[in-house]
């Protein structure tokens, strides 16, 4: 999967979990917009952790060195 698709299944995996605490948490405006700001980060941090350990993989920094036997 290429970059994009997999940034879209994160966006749809925080709609839908933040419809779900919606749901399922409805406990007021303020605990809903803090339950809101726990899971947009959530899915940011995790988004952001998978992004550059991608984009790590396009240009890596060193250089494998291959020894006399392979």
């Amino acid at each position: 999967m290429g970059f994009s698709v997999t940034t879209l299944i994160f966006a749809v995996v925080g709609i839908v979990a933040s419809l779900c605490t919606r749901i399922c948490f409805n406990r007021g405006p303020s605990a809903n917009l803090f339950h809101l700001t726990l899971v947009l980060t959530a899915t940011t941090c995790c988004w952001m952790m998978w992004a550059i350990v991608y984009l790590a993989q396009m240009k890596p920094l060193i250089v494998p060195i291959l020894s006399e036997g392979e």
